[in-house]
Protein backbone atom coordinates (compact mmCIF):
# COMPACT_ATOMS: atom_id res chain seq x y z
CA UNK A 1 0.00 0.00 0.00
CA UNK A 2 1.30 3.61 -0.58
CA UNK A 3 2.62 5.41 1.85
CA UNK A 4 2.29 9.44 -0.07
CA UNK A 5 0.25 11.98 1.97
CA UNK A 6 -3.09 12.05 0.59
CA UNK A 7 -4.29 15.27 -1.36
CA UNK A 8 -7.82 15.64 -0.23
CA UNK A 9 -10.42 18.17 -1.69
CA UNK A 10 -11.36 20.26 1.85
CA UNK A 11 -14.68 19.65 1.30
CA UNK A 12 -14.62 17.04 4.31
CA UNK A 13 -12.94 17.28 7.77
CA UNK A 14 -12.41 13.64 8.29
CA UNK A 15 -11.72 12.18 11.82
CA UNK A 16 -10.83 8.76 12.91
CA UNK A 17 -13.02 7.64 16.24
CA UNK A 18 -9.87 5.65 18.63
CA UNK A 19 -12.14 3.05 19.66
CA UNK A 20 -12.15 1.22 15.81
CA UNK A 21 -8.28 1.23 16.52
CA UNK A 22 -7.53 0.39 19.86
CA UNK A 23 -10.12 -2.54 20.67
CA UNK A 24 -8.42 -4.41 23.85
CA UNK A 25 -5.64 -2.59 22.71
CA UNK A 26 -5.33 -4.49 19.14
CA UNK A 27 -3.96 -2.00 16.37
CA UNK A 28 -2.81 1.33 17.69
CA UNK A 29 -2.18 3.06 21.06
CA UNK A 30 -3.06 6.86 20.84
CA UNK A 31 -0.28 8.42 19.55
CA UNK A 32 0.15 5.83 16.46
CA UNK A 33 -3.54 7.47 15.72
CA UNK A 34 -2.39 10.97 15.73
CA UNK A 35 0.24 10.19 13.58
CA UNK A 36 -1.84 8.13 10.96
CA UNK A 37 -4.40 11.24 11.28
CA UNK A 38 -2.07 13.69 10.48
CA UNK A 39 -0.74 11.57 7.20
CA UNK A 40 -3.52 11.09 5.72
CA UNK A 41 -5.18 14.73 6.51
CA UNK A 42 -7.65 13.45 9.58
CA UNK A 43 -8.18 16.97 11.86
CA UNK A 44 -9.50 14.97 14.46
CA UNK A 45 -9.43 11.73 16.59
CA UNK A 46 -12.69 11.46 18.33
CA UNK A 47 -14.46 9.39 21.56
CA UNK A 48 -11.44 9.92 23.51
CA UNK A 49 -11.19 11.43 26.85
CA UNK A 50 -9.85 14.31 28.42
CA UNK A 51 -6.44 12.46 29.02
CA UNK A 52 -5.62 12.23 25.88
CA UNK A 53 -6.29 15.96 24.50
CA UNK A 54 -2.98 17.20 25.28
CA UNK A 55 -1.60 14.88 22.87
CA UNK A 56 -4.37 15.99 20.52
CA UNK A 57 -3.09 19.64 20.53
CA UNK A 58 0.37 18.71 19.68
CA UNK A 59 0.12 17.32 17.09
CA UNK A 60 -2.52 19.76 15.72
CA UNK A 61 -6.00 17.84 16.38
CA UNK A 62 -8.96 17.95 17.68
CA UNK A 63 -11.71 15.70 19.20
CA UNK A 64 -14.54 16.18 16.82
CA UNK A 65 -16.81 14.48 19.04
CA UNK A 66 -16.29 13.96 23.42
CA UNK A 67 -17.34 10.58 24.94
CA UNK A 68 -20.32 11.65 27.49
CA UNK A 69 -18.19 10.55 30.72
CA UNK A 70 -20.59 7.72 31.65
CA UNK A 71 -18.46 4.41 32.74
CA UNK A 72 -18.44 1.01 30.85
CA UNK A 73 -20.95 1.19 27.92
CA UNK A 74 -22.14 4.75 27.86
CA UNK A 75 -25.39 4.25 25.58
CA UNK A 76 -27.05 1.73 28.29
CA UNK A 77 -27.74 4.31 30.61
CA UNK A 78 -28.81 7.41 28.83
CA UNK A 79 -31.76 10.34 28.68
CA UNK A 80 -34.51 8.36 28.13
CA UNK A 81 -34.51 7.39 31.89
CA UNK A 82 -34.96 9.70 34.93
CA UNK A 83 -33.70 7.52 37.21
CA UNK A 84 -30.60 8.17 35.60
CA UNK A 85 -30.81 12.08 34.79
CA UNK A 86 -28.44 12.76 38.37
CA UNK A 87 -25.74 10.55 37.07
CA UNK A 88 -25.78 11.73 33.31
CA UNK A 89 -26.48 14.98 33.41
CA UNK A 90 -23.46 15.68 35.68
CA UNK A 91 -21.41 13.52 33.48
CA UNK A 92 -22.36 15.21 30.21
CA UNK A 93 -21.84 18.54 32.05
CA UNK A 94 -18.14 17.88 32.92
CA UNK A 95 -17.28 16.71 29.57
CA UNK A 96 -19.06 19.79 28.36
CA UNK A 97 -16.60 21.59 30.70
CA UNK A 98 -13.42 19.47 29.48
CA UNK A 99 -14.59 20.62 25.93
CA UNK A 100 -15.55 24.20 26.34
CA UNK A 101 -11.40 24.72 27.84
CA UNK A 102 -10.13 22.56 24.86
CA UNK A 103 -12.26 24.76 22.41
CA UNK A 104 -13.56 21.03 21.12
CA UNK A 105 -17.03 21.39 19.56
CA UNK A 106 -19.34 17.91 20.47
CA UNK A 107 -19.92 16.13 23.59
CA UNK A 108 -22.22 12.40 22.50
CA UNK A 109 -25.15 11.72 24.18
CA UNK A 110 -27.47 8.65 24.25
CA UNK A 111 -30.94 7.73 24.54
CA UNK A 112 -30.48 4.88 26.64
CA UNK A 113 -31.66 1.15 26.58
CA UNK A 114 -35.48 0.89 26.84
CA UNK A 115 -36.37 -0.89 30.32
CA UNK A 116 -36.81 0.32 33.30
CA UNK A 117 -34.05 -0.66 35.05
CA UNK A 118 -31.76 -0.54 31.87
CA UNK A 119 -29.68 -3.39 32.94
CA UNK A 120 -32.68 -5.53 33.12
CA UNK A 121 -34.90 -6.89 30.18
CA UNK A 122 -37.22 -8.11 32.52
CA UNK A 123 -38.07 -4.95 34.21
CA UNK A 124 -40.48 -3.79 31.96
CA UNK A 125 -40.11 -1.44 29.26
CA UNK A 126 -40.45 2.48 28.94
CA UNK A 127 -43.32 3.73 25.86
CA UNK A 128 -41.59 5.56 23.36
CA UNK A 129 -43.74 8.56 24.11
CA UNK A 130 -42.47 8.33 27.77
CA UNK A 131 -38.54 8.03 26.71
CA UNK A 132 -39.23 11.18 24.45
CA UNK A 133 -40.35 13.21 27.14
CA UNK A 134 -37.56 12.08 29.65
CA UNK A 135 -35.04 12.81 27.25
CA UNK A 136 -36.21 16.42 26.07
CA UNK A 137 -36.94 17.13 29.96
CA UNK A 138 -32.78 16.13 30.57
CA UNK A 139 -31.76 17.74 27.35
CA UNK A 140 -33.50 21.08 28.50
CA UNK A 141 -31.73 21.14 31.57
CA UNK A 142 -28.34 20.61 29.55
CA UNK A 143 -29.00 23.10 26.77
CA UNK A 144 -28.74 26.10 28.62
CA UNK A 145 -25.32 24.58 29.67
CA UNK A 146 -24.22 23.81 26.10
CA UNK A 147 -25.24 27.05 25.19
CA UNK A 148 -22.87 28.80 27.82
CA UNK A 149 -19.98 26.94 26.96
CA UNK A 150 -20.65 26.73 22.77
CA UNK A 151 -20.70 23.14 23.09
CA UNK A 152 -22.72 20.62 20.96
CA UNK A 153 -24.86 17.96 22.54
CA UNK A 154 -25.38 15.64 20.03
CA UNK A 155 -27.73 12.42 20.31
CA UNK A 156 -26.64 9.48 18.61
CA UNK A 157 -29.53 6.97 16.93
CA UNK A 158 -28.20 3.52 16.97
CA UNK A 159 -29.81 0.16 15.06
CA UNK A 160 -31.08 -2.62 17.33
CA UNK A 161 -30.83 -4.89 14.22
CA UNK A 162 -27.45 -6.45 14.96
CA UNK A 163 -27.05 -8.53 17.83
CA UNK A 164 -23.14 -10.30 16.99
CA UNK A 165 -20.99 -8.09 18.27
CA UNK A 166 -21.52 -5.40 21.46
CA UNK A 167 -20.26 -2.52 19.06
CA UNK A 168 -21.99 -3.54 15.56
CA UNK A 169 -26.14 -3.07 16.98
CA UNK A 170 -27.30 -2.36 20.37
CA UNK A 171 -30.63 -4.77 21.11
CA UNK A 172 -32.61 -2.86 23.36
CA UNK A 173 -31.57 1.37 22.75
CA UNK A 174 -34.16 3.01 22.35
CA UNK A 175 -33.67 5.87 19.85
CA UNK A 176 -33.43 3.00 16.74
CA UNK A 177 -35.26 5.07 14.73
CA UNK A 178 -33.76 8.28 12.83
CA UNK A 179 -36.95 9.99 12.93
CA UNK A 180 -37.84 9.35 16.79
CA UNK A 181 -33.99 10.67 17.62
CA UNK A 182 -34.24 13.54 15.20
CA UNK A 183 -37.79 14.59 16.66
CA UNK A 184 -36.31 14.50 20.11
CA UNK A 185 -33.59 16.99 18.90
CA UNK A 186 -36.60 19.18 17.62
CA UNK A 187 -38.12 19.19 20.54
CA UNK A 188 -35.50 20.71 22.85
CA UNK A 189 -35.14 23.53 20.15
CA UNK A 190 -31.93 24.58 21.32
CA UNK A 191 -28.71 25.02 18.50
CA UNK A 192 -26.68 23.29 21.12
CA UNK A 193 -28.70 19.96 21.00
CA UNK A 194 -28.26 18.00 17.54
CA UNK A 195 -28.10 14.65 16.04
CA UNK A 196 -25.60 12.11 15.61
CA UNK A 197 -26.41 10.70 11.88
CA UNK A 198 -24.36 6.98 11.62
CA UNK A 199 -24.71 6.52 7.75
CA UNK A 200 -23.96 2.20 8.95
CA UNK A 201 -27.00 2.58 11.92
CA UNK A 202 -29.58 4.57 9.24
CA UNK A 203 -28.90 2.02 6.96
CA UNK A 204 -29.57 -0.73 8.91
CA UNK A 205 -32.82 0.82 10.64
CA UNK A 206 -34.37 3.51 7.98
CA UNK A 207 -32.23 2.43 4.26
CA UNK A 208 -33.35 5.59 2.16
CA UNK A 209 -30.01 7.61 3.53
CA UNK A 210 -29.80 10.53 0.72
CA UNK A 211 -33.56 11.48 1.70
CA UNK A 212 -33.11 11.63 5.25
CA UNK A 213 -29.86 13.34 5.28
CA UNK A 214 -32.26 15.94 3.08
CA UNK A 215 -35.31 15.71 5.74
CA UNK A 216 -32.90 15.99 9.12
CA UNK A 217 -30.22 17.81 8.13
CA UNK A 218 -31.33 21.00 10.05
CA UNK A 219 -30.34 19.10 13.00
CA UNK A 220 -27.25 17.30 11.90
CA UNK A 221 -24.20 18.30 14.27
CA UNK A 222 -22.11 15.32 13.78
CA UNK A 223 -22.06 12.27 11.00
CA UNK A 224 -19.93 8.66 11.23
CA UNK A 225 -19.20 6.09 8.22
CA UNK A 226 -19.13 2.32 8.42
CA UNK A 227 -19.76 -0.15 5.84
CA UNK A 228 -22.78 -2.65 5.75
CA UNK A 229 -23.08 -5.33 6.98
CA UNK A 230 -20.62 -5.62 9.52
CA UNK A 231 -19.44 -2.31 10.46
CA UNK A 232 -16.51 -3.09 8.36
CA UNK A 233 -14.86 -1.10 5.84
CA UNK A 234 -16.53 1.17 3.38
CA UNK A 235 -15.17 -1.09 0.52
CA UNK A 236 -16.93 -3.18 -2.69
CA UNK A 237 -17.89 -5.71 -0.24
CA UNK A 238 -20.58 -3.51 1.42
CA UNK A 239 -23.98 -1.78 0.35
CA UNK A 240 -23.65 1.64 1.15
CA UNK A 241 -22.88 3.65 -2.19
CA UNK A 242 -20.98 6.61 0.10
CA UNK A 243 -19.63 9.36 -2.19
CA UNK A 244 -23.49 10.24 -3.84
CA UNK A 245 -23.87 10.49 -0.21
CA UNK A 246 -20.94 12.54 0.94
CA UNK A 247 -21.75 15.01 -2.17
CA UNK A 248 -25.39 15.53 -1.28
CA UNK A 249 -24.11 16.35 2.73
CA UNK A 250 -21.68 18.38 0.94
CA UNK A 251 -24.53 20.14 -0.93
CA UNK A 252 -26.69 20.64 1.75
CA UNK A 253 -24.21 22.58 3.72
CA UNK A 254 -22.94 20.36 6.14
CA UNK A 255 -19.64 21.61 7.46
CA UNK A 256 -19.29 19.35 10.21
CA UNK A 257 -16.75 16.27 11.09
CA UNK A 258 -17.10 12.69 9.37
CA UNK A 259 -15.88 10.41 11.59
CA UNK A 260 -14.84 6.87 10.43
CA UNK A 261 -16.27 4.36 12.72
CA UNK A 262 -15.74 0.82 11.35
CA UNK A 263 -14.50 -2.24 12.92
CA UNK A 264 -10.86 -2.99 10.72
CA UNK A 265 -11.34 -6.67 9.41
CA UNK A 266 -7.85 -6.37 7.70
CA UNK A 267 -5.04 -4.36 7.59
CA UNK A 268 -6.32 -0.98 9.77
CA UNK A 269 -4.56 1.48 8.03
CA UNK A 270 -5.30 0.53 4.21
CA UNK A 271 -8.97 0.41 5.85
CA UNK A 272 -8.51 4.05 6.70
CA UNK A 273 -6.96 5.62 4.00
CA UNK A 274 -9.80 4.05 1.71
CA UNK A 275 -12.82 5.50 4.04
CA UNK A 276 -10.64 8.82 3.44
CA UNK A 277 -10.46 8.52 0.08
CA UNK A 278 -14.02 7.43 -1.07
CA UNK A 279 -15.44 10.18 1.47
CA UNK A 280 -13.31 12.98 0.26
CA UNK A 281 -15.78 13.98 -2.56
Amino acid sequence: MTTEPLKLKGNIKHSIVFWCFNIAGEFWDFEKTCQVATSLGCKSIEICGPEHWPLLKKYGLVCALAPNGMPGAPFVRGLNNRDCHAEVIAATKSMIDACHEYGFPNVIAFTGYKWRNPEDPTSGELSLEEGAANCIEALKQLAPYAEQKNVTICLEHLNTRDGSHPMKGHPGYQGDDIDYVANIVRGVGSPRVKLLFDFYHVQLMNGDVIRRLEENIDVIGHVHTAGNPGRCELDENQEINFPPILRKLVELGYTGYVGHEFIPTRDPLAGLRQAVEVCDV
